[in-house]
């Protein structure tokens, strides 16, 4: 008897999209980069800005694990093309995809401009149809692979955000339709559901403490997330250990889309 003993990711390639953060934080890309590598991957991390894309990669090689900086706004063909020939051409292979690109805006269908609307769409789902576009034909040639698309759980509970709500859901369905689309290439696909998360993204925009305990408590768990638990959650869907789920959300929000704990 065989007992799986590892996850079964050392030595594959993985790019990372959305791989930076500000400064020393941790957001879900740069937590996800820096565990697969810990489990032996060879990592691309992807960010429009290198020097948040380079800092990830040096936490990565401080620890002896393998990876390199990538700049690239995966909104334009060209881009998305160009940065799958180079981890190809750096690392081999591609192994693992993990779209980690999103932006987000409060407002009504009725508040949103006509361009407000078409740049959510583009950041947040055209960068995964065109990376996955450019990706997959080389997880074909090397007999599959594993795609991570990151929703939000705003795509299950809306709250006012509703132009990311729907490009959430979006997300949601092109990960069900890819899964059935690539399933005989060997090529899994999932998507993750981060509740509300403590990571750069947040608190580069300003948020008091009494805000934040406040979110804290909003969980039914009442802990905080972070991007290492979206991190763990995307190495896990990368692995072996998953190699029997596609086309699945994971959900991991602290049971916040099951139901609000009430506050004191």
């Amino acid at each position: 008897m065989k007992i799986p003993s590892d996850m079964g990711l050392s030595g594959k390639v993985a790019i990372i999209c959305g791989g930076g953060a500000s400064g020393e934080g941790i957001g879900n890309g740069r937590a996800a980069a820096v565990l697969l590598a810990k489990n032996g991957v060879k990592v691309a991390v992807v960010d429009k800005n290198f020097q948040a894309a380079e800092e990830t990669t040096n936490i990565i090689t401080g620890f002896g694990g393998c990876s390199y900086p990538i700049e690239a706004d995966v909104t334009k063909e060209e881009d998305c093309e160009m940065l799958a020939r180079s981890a190809v051409k750096t690392y081999g292979r591609i192994d693992i995809l993990d779209n980690n690109i999103g932006i987000s805006h409060s407002g009504s269908v009725v508040d949103d401009t006509l361009d407000e609307w078409e740049n959510l769409m583009k950041t947040n789902v055209t960068s995964m149809f065109l990376i996955s576009k450019h990706v997959i034909p080389h997880m074909q040639e090397k007999g599959g692979g594993s795609i991570v698309n990151i929703s939000s759980i705003s795509a299950l509970r809306p709250r006012g955000l509703t132009a990311y709500s729907a490009s959430k859901g979006a997300i949601i369905s092109l990960t069900r339709a890819m899964a059935i689309d690539h399933a005989e290439d060997g090529i899994r696909v999932n998507c993750v559901a981060p509740g509300p998360m403590y990571t750069p993204m947040v608190y580069s925009g300003g948020m008091s403490t009494a805000a934040r305990e406040q979110r804290r408590l909003s969980s039914p768990l009442a802990i905080e997330g972070s991007g290492w638990d979206i991190g763990q959650a995307v190495a896990f869907l990368a692995s072996e250990w998953a190699r029997y789920i596609t086309g699945q959300v994971l959900v991991v929000d602290g049971g916040v889309t099951l139901t609000s704990r009430p506050r004191s």
